[in-house]
């Protein structure tokens, strides 16, 4: 019988062919024409349009701050950064000394913490120890502030949900915060010694690997209790594990990292850590930075969106710096508020959701995006190569152009024979307002009057979607969003649990505390099943489950388009951050 790391592996595996493949115009790592060789040192510039969701590693969430968590921080499992589909995603030891096979019939994990891994605490390089590991996991659920990730760990692991639920009570200054994390353990995570740390699950998970790869799950120093979560005064004392440390941050303008002095190239397998400084500068727009980076006054995007135009044009110039990402993401799709009053509770009546459904015309946005070759009409929550993914349509419509009459007949059933008035936000940002104005024009054409509210790309997330008062009254009907899974291989967990569960306590991105008693007891089946084919079903019926109550109107599938400068060399993306390694590039 196969061990649960085997199984782990083949899932991955299954999805490796299509979860993270990259292509470039002529090579599958991207090189420059030139034949100066790539040497050490220099600073790696990089632009971006908007900032970083945070910079406490627990918290962290956006996709592009991914590239700065991979510099700052380290976890007990990471990736390589290399051209091999299959092992890019496969778990790698990184503060671990190897990749532990679990114990117990698959319930606990003992890990041996790495010599040499050091922080850069304020009284000098310290050893990274097992009791971090369970610190920064506490922190997880902080009543201040929880991260976005917390769920897969509270259902995870043994213990750590009653600890949860003992936090939510304590007061959310500093010092009280840090007494109960310092004096109230975990029972499934035990520090056995300075180098060896054992967690024990509730239930077998064939995934959990892959979530300990995130950097939600990096270790904590004691320090940094001393400071509400990701606030100025954590900012400003930032510590890191990672090979570079935060120089100076301003946000919404710029962020400087630095060398970190007590990195130990010895003790890290997976980050070369080439350049000497990253600085990363914010809020240029998107036509702005491809400028410079075809210049080369800049190196690397941040969060920018190629337009279609650009993108033909490197591809007809067979320009190998543009390079092509697939990471199982969908985007855009829209989340309709049912937690409004808006329109008498309209959003509540499933009939008028359908309606939503078939009035939105999909292809016409992939055209917007780029045509096929930048992204595929998408029907379910589980993109391109999410393991449970398959070809589905709940609401079908010619060539995926929408259906309007049939949206107008499922209003006039629902009460609404003259149509509905609806406000939808949109991210003021690469090709969003050209989007949000394809779908305004297509729902338009099926009964609805939409109104469209621009919004400063920092604040759509982290000031407006993800706040419960503007969603309770009605500051938005409908919101284009989009979602890559957290890690890779078996990923569809990190698609469901964070946007599609509620047990009680609001989750960041499940906007409006959906949740589908029959799709949990489905997801909760995949997640402890050993056989890839069960799983993929399983998961598949999660997609239907959660697509007939129409909650969401998932729309495309896309592929990252990056391009960067002349000089980066070694530019292969990171597994997790759909972008080019900043670790491990260099500079000629």
């Amino acid at each position: 019988m196969k061990t649960k790391r085997s199984t782990t592996q083949a899932v991955a595996l299954i999805a490796a062919a299509v979860l993270l493949g990259t292509t470039a115009c002529s090579t599958a790592t991207s090189s420059t024409s030139s034949d100066k060789p790539a040497t050490a040192g220099g600073t790696l510039k990089v632009l971006g349009a908007g900032d970083v969701d945070h910079l406490d590693p627990a918290l962290a969430a956006y996709v592009p701050t991914t590239s700065v968590m991979r510099a700052v921080s380290r976890q007990l499992i990471s990736y390589k950064t290399v051209d091999d589909a299959t092992e890019r995603i496969a778990p790698q030891a990184d503060l671990a000394t190897e990749v532990p096979q679990p114990t117990n019939n698959g319930l606990t994990y003992t890990f041996t913490i790495r010599d040499g891994a050091k922080w850069d605490a304020p009284d000098g390089a310290r050893q990274i120890v097992s009791d971090d590991f369970a610190r920064g996991l506490k922190r997880l659920c902080n009543p201040l502030q929880s991260s976005p990730m917390l769920t897969y760990f509270n259902e995870a692991i043994e213990g750590m949900k009653p600890f949860c639920e003992g936090f939510a009570s304590v007061p959310t200054d500093a010092p009280s915060m840090k007494k109960y994390i310092e004096d109230t353990p975990v029972s499934g995570i035990k520090a056995i010694d300075d180098k060896t740390l054992e967690i024990d699950l509730v239930s077998p998970a064939g995934d959990f690997l892959y979530m300990l790869s995130l950097n939600n799950a990096s270790p904590a120093p004691v320090e940094v209790l001393d400071y509400e979560p990701d606030s100025p005064d954590y900012r400003s004392n930032f510590i890191s594990s990672g090979p570079y440390t935060v120089d100076s941050y301003t946000p919404d303008k710029e962020l400087k990292l630095k060398r970190n002095p007590a990195w130990d190239a010895k003790s890290d397998p997976l980050r070369a850590a080439n350049v000497d400084a990253i600085d990363v500068t914010f809020g240029l727009t998107a036509d702005a930075i491809t400028q410079q980076l075809q210049a080369g006054s800049a190196d690397m995007s941040f969060d920018i969106t190629l337009s279609p135009a650009l993108i033909q044009q490197l591809k007809a110039a067979n320009d190998e710096k543009l390079v092509s990402v697939a990471s199982g993401a969908v985007n855009p799709f829209i989340w309709i508020n049912t937690k409004t009053s808006n329109n008498d509770s309209a959003l509540q009546n499933l009939k008028v959701r359908q309606a939503l459904q078939y009035a939105v015309d999909k292809a016409a946005v992939v055209q917007t995006l780029g045509g096929p070759d930048v992204a595929a009409v998408q029907n379910g929550i589980f993109g391109q190569g999410v393991l449970g993914q398959h070809d589905f349509d709940l609401y079908p419509s010619k060539d995926s152009k929408g259906d309007p009459e049939k949206a107008k007949s499922l209003l006039a059933e629902a009460g609404y024979p003259n149509g509905l008035a609806l406000k939808m936000p949109y991210r003021t940002k690469d090709q969003e307002p050209q989007i949000a104005q394809t779908i305004q024009a297509s729902l338009e054409k099926a009964g609805f009057t939409v109104e469209l509210v621009p919004v400063n790309p920092s604040d759509y997330y982290s000031k407006f979607l993800t706040n419960p008062e503007n969603t309770a009254a009605g500051m938005w009907d409908i919101a284009p969003v989009g979602w890559t899974p957290d890690w890779q291989g078996g990923a569809a967990r990190s698609v469901f649990q964070p946007q599609f569960t509620f047990t009680g306590t609001p989750q960041t991105y499940n906007y409006v505390d959906y949740n589908n008693d029959e799709a949990n007891a489905l997801a909760a089946q995949a997640i402890q099943s050993t056989d890839p084919a069960e799983i993929a079903k399983l998961w598949g019926q999660v997609d239907e489950k959660v697509m007939t109550d129409a909650i969401v109107i998932p729309i495309a599938s896309p592929r990252a388009n990056i391009y960067h400068s002349d000089r980066v060399q070694n530019f292969i993306p990171y597994a997790l951050s759909v972008q080019g390694d900043w670790t491990n590039v260099s500079l000629k």
